[in-house]
């Protein structure tokens, strides 16, 4: 069962095909396209991807959807007036067929790991489709939603933001039955002035809510009442709570439970729904067993097997570049280097802590923080005294203000950036260290993890 034809396209978007034909998935980039992928050619600020039109064919796509003919380019074309409008209609049209059960998830931090957990939980219970990587922007969101198979039981899309109305317009096209709220965290603040005005604007999920559908929002949050209050503002019918007081309550986790590698794994207990559940992940840390209770309570108000959903959380690992573990030689690593905000720094540094030998943390700067930013950064000398962090090796100039407060017994080195803060952490690594690598994608802490794969290749 093909997952488009040439004529429920041309249906969606208003558009015209130059032959018929068949799509089994969808793709903006020839790196990665699948003989019999429809590939959508859109066109952003630095790159048109008509221009890829003939090499998407010549890897075997079932088509291309086009606002103009390539020149030159022969093969099954189909055109409409604009294809960011052309694929947002094919969206549309892939939720009005479907009959899975929906849930989108937002939220500061935690987004793309609840994500994932709910893609386990759900495949478990049924055919489950899930928003590839962070695929949670206007180009994203509705990519992910055109390509919810026909037959599937669960679809899960990840919804982010940077500037209002972003979810608002993407929860338009979703139109979830459940709607969660991993966490508000000062993030973004560059755009938005204020951790309320981020709870406002995560809140615009609620306002893509189908009639009679739940909303998720994480109890223990000093905006979770904020975010009540929006819920009732956008009619939500039914407000769950999860953390560690509401109706999904988080019990307990034991990262040293009798069986398990603490440094792999491990086992909590929580009431979600008035249903206990005892069960191992694959990955520890107080964050992810909070969103595990999350994902378990969306499962829940999703009509799902709880107790099933959660079994299979066991083969849950935790994300590359979100807090995936790897040893270069005999120096153990936690890859954390994807993003970062205050929240998300003090839980992974929450991790690094449960380590045993020395501790090192390798932080680059956490961006749009905005005028807050360095009282931010330097206000991560706390949760690393906390952590019992041995040595900090710090990059970028925000991050120059965490330097000045710490103690000169913890200053491992500083550096401009990531390229020259590597040379420093190298030199200075023993056998059975930990280190942990953190910093917002645009601090290029990929560099460190880099250097360090290379020192034992």
């Amino acid at each position: 069962m093909s997952l488009w034809t040439s004529s429920e396209i041309e249906a969606a978007t208003l558009g015209e095909a130059s032959i018929p034909f068949e799509a089994n998935g969808l793709s903006i980039d020839t790196r990665t396209i699948k003989p019999g992928d429809l590939f959508v050619a859109l066109k952003g600020e630095h790159r048109d991807g008509h221009d890829f039109v003939k090499a998407a064919l010549d890897a075997g796509a079932a088509a291309a959807l086009v606002s103009q003919a390539p020149k030159g380019v022969k093969g099954p074309l189909l055109t409409v007036g604009h294809t960011q409008r052309g694929l947002e209609d094919m969206a549309r049209a892939a939720r009005v067929r479907s009959n899975a059960k929906i849930l989108g998830v937002t939220g500061s931090a935690g987004k793309t790991t609840t994500k994932e957990m709910l893609r386990l939980c759900c495949d478990a219970l049924g055919k489950t489709h899930a928003s590839a990587a962070s695929y949670n922007n206007h180009w994203g969101v509705p990519l992910s939603l055109a390509g919810l198979p026909r037959d599937a039981a669960f679809g899960i899309f990840e919804i982010g933001m940077n500037h209002f109305g972003e979810i608002q317009n993407l929860v338009s096209l979703v139109r979830p039955h459940v709607a969660l709220i991993t966490t508000i965290a000062p993030a973004h603040l560059e755009f938005f002035g204020s951790c309320e005005a981020i709870a406002d604007a995560k809140s615009e999920i609620f306002e893509g809510l189908i009639p009679g559908g739940a909303a998720l929002i994480p109890n223990d949050s000093p905006y979770a009442e904020r975010l009540a209050a929006r819920a009732a503002q956008a009619h939500v019918g039914r407000l769950v709570r999860f953390g560690a007081e509401g109706e999904a309550r988080l019990l307990g986790w034991a990262p040293d439970a009798p069986g398990l590698d603490k440094s792999e794994a491990m086992r909590i207990k929580a009431d979600i729904l008035g249903q206990a559940v005892d069960c191992v992940i694959g990955a520890p840390g107080l964050h992810i067993a909070q969103n595990a209770v999350a994902a378990l309570a969306a499962v829940a108000l999703m009509d799902g097997d709880v107790l099933n959903a959660a079994a299979a959380l066991k083969n849950f690992t935790a994300l590359k570049g979100r807090g995936a573990r790897f040893d270069a030689g005999d120096i153990h690593v936690i890859d954390e280097r994807y993003n970062a905000n205050p929240a998300s720094m003090v839980a992974a540094l929450a991790l690094l802590g449960a380590k045993r030998g020395r501790r090192i943390a390798v932080l680059g700067d956490m961006l749009e923080m905005g005028e807050g930013g360095i009282a931010h950064h330097a206000g991560l000398a706390k949760p690393i005294e906390n952590a019992r962090v041995d040595l900090v090796f710090a990059s970028g100039p925000q991050m120059k203000a965490l330097w000045d407060a710490l103690p000169a017994t913890r200053r491992g080195g500083y550096a401009e950036n990531s390229a020259a803060l590597a040379p420093l952490l190298l030199a200075a690594l023993q056998p059975g260290d930990t280190v942990l690598i953190k910093g917002s994608f645009g601090s290029r802490m990929a560099v460190i993890v880099d250097a360090l794969k290379a020192r034992v290749a």
